[in-house]
Formats: structure tokens, sequence, C-alpha cells
């Protein structure tokens, strides 16, 4: 069978840290007598409004009491309370479901002001979108029945493979097939959630999205006996909170924030919460933090001279 290293394996992991963390700023000067773009707005209002995903454990989904709760929602609290120093007044937040589909939609057109979910930031979308420096580096792998004999993506000639509509897994998946001639199906499904009931009645003989997502799947439904995450990584997927393109003082304040969160390591804290700890399932994910973040992390951290 053919090996399908993606063309970044090559690279060394500092290299892709130094591309993935956008760059951090010096500290805050004091804030202007006139704010411009998001803070403007965030200053006007009081509020700001977060756009949050329903299933992406452990990321960013809802609690038993339908609060939205995760890893990447933490770190945007985080970015609430340095927003609300940076104009001087507690700031509210707003809530906004977004799903794979109509994510980056929500942020352009400003019914978002922060998506924090498990969204890939990638060149393409940068041409609509901005982001936050890297939080979490994932790739796409497969989720498939521990009896199903698939064990690689070559495996996966005359089966039935459910992605979830719009993110970077749906073209990861139909470019394979397109250069390798697989004969699979590939069937979408709203949200993550969604894709893995199809896999579970059957209508699906793999589900192929994030492979961290996978695994917070499996820990929220208590389904590791049944499933297993197989396959190589077949993409890089570097997460970052998208924000609206064209707003350099909100972007500073972001650059800043996550520098001083690397600093001072509570994104790390916020990892162990999430990946480490029982979620409040009472399920752990078990999933030490990749040499790749670590080394991410640690480029984030350091202040420019």
């Amino acid at each position: 069978m053919k090996s399908w290293v993606p063309a970044f394996a090559g690279m060394t992991w500092l290299s892709i840290a130094c591309l993935a963390s956008a760059p951090a700023h010096a500290q805050s000067d004091p804030p202007p007598t006139r704010l411009t773009g998001t803070l403007q707005k965030v200053q006007s209002t009081g509020a700001i409004t977060i756009g949050y995903r329903e299933s992406s454990i452990p990321f960013s989904y809802l609690s038993a009491r339908g609060e939205p709760i995760g890893y990447s929602i933490d770190l945007c609290r985080q970015l609430v309370d340095a927003i609300g120093d940076t104009i001087g007044k507690t700031v509210a937040i707003k809530w906004q479901p977004v799903t794979s589909d109509t994510r980056i939609a929500a942020v352009a057109s400003g019914q978002v002001d922060l998506e924090c979910g498990s969204t890939t930031s990638n060149l393409e979308r940068q041409k609509t979108v901005a982001f936050s420096p890297t939080f979490f580096v994932s790739g796409t792998k497969l989720m498939v029945r521990k009896d199903s004999g698939i064990k690689a993506y070559g495996d996966l000639a005359g089966k039935r493979v459910v992605v979830t509509s719009g993110t970077t897994n749906e073209k990861t998946l139909q470019d394979i097939k397109q250069k390798f001639r697989l004969d699979v199906t590939i069937v979408t499904a709203p949200d993550h959630a969604a894709s893995f009931r199809l896999l579970q009645a059957g209508q699906a003989d793999a589900f192929a999205t994030d492979d961290v997502l996978l695994y917070g799947l499996l820990a929220a439904n208590n389904a590791q006996g049944q499933y297993a995450v197989v396959g190589d990584f077949l993409s890089y997927d570097p997460y970052g909170v998208m924000y609206r393109k064209g707003d350099p003082e909100f972007a500073k304040l972001i650059d800043e924030t996550f520098q001083r969160l690397a600093e001072d390591r509570e994104i790390e804290r916020r990892y162990d919460r999430w990946f480490l700890q029982k979620l409040p399932s009472g399920m752990s994910l078990n999933l030490p933090m990749s040499p790749q973040l670590d080394t991410i992390l640690q480029t984030m951290a350091i202040r420019p001279e």
C-alpha cells in the first residue's frame, strides 16, 4: 500500500510553530481615547457575541445544563477578560451557536465577534477571516467499529465514510478519493454528533474528522469498547480562535493575550483541565500534550525584544 504521508511531514516542528503562532506584540500601551473596530463595538454595547459549537468535545460543546463549555471556551473567556480590562468595564457574553457550515460566514458578517470552537486556521480561510495564535494541533483520522477490518485509508474501498460538512476533513477525503482513485462513498452530516450517529446506526463504515474530536466523542459517549480511531494523519490542522479581518487593534489584543497566557502557562493549565482530567461526563481523554503543541506554546511565550 502506498504511503500517504502529508507534505508537511518533512518540516521541523519548530518551523511549524513559528508559522502557526501569530506574532505576539509587546505589552499594551495605555488604551487610546477612541477605540476602533470590535473593541469600539464592545465598548458601545457592553457585550461581545461568541460563536460556539454544540458537539466539538472537549473544545466547545454544551454541558448537561445547556451551557457552552470546553477548552476553547475557557480561552475565549480569558480574551473577554482582557477586552474588559482594555475598555474599562465588565463585558457581557452573548452566546450564538454555529456549525461547521455557518461559522466562517457568521464571523465575516459580524453576527459573532469571536468563534470559539475547533476551527483549523489555513491560508484559504485567512483570505476571509483572521485567527488567533494556534492553541491546538490535530489531523484527520478515522473512527470505525473495532470489528470493521478497517485499519487505514486504503481499506476504505467500497465503503461509506461520513464527514461533517464544511470541515477541512471533507476536502481532505475528497482529495484522497480523487488522487488515489478510491471507490469510496462520502456522505455528510451537519455536525460531529450527527456524523457519529450515522456511524452508530451502520449508515457509514467510518467517520473521518480530527483525531482529538473523535477521542472526545468516544469519551463523552463511553464508547471506547466498541469503536477505535485508526489510520495515519492525513492532514495538519492548527486550531485558532476566529475573528474578523481588518481589525488591527483587536488583533493586537488577541496576540498579546495569547502571548501572556502562554508565558504564565495558563494555556497549559487549561489543556490539562480538558485533556487529562475528567470531563463533566465523568470520562477522561487522557491525552497528553503533543510535542508539536508544546513547541508552539514555548515559541508563543517568547517576548519580542
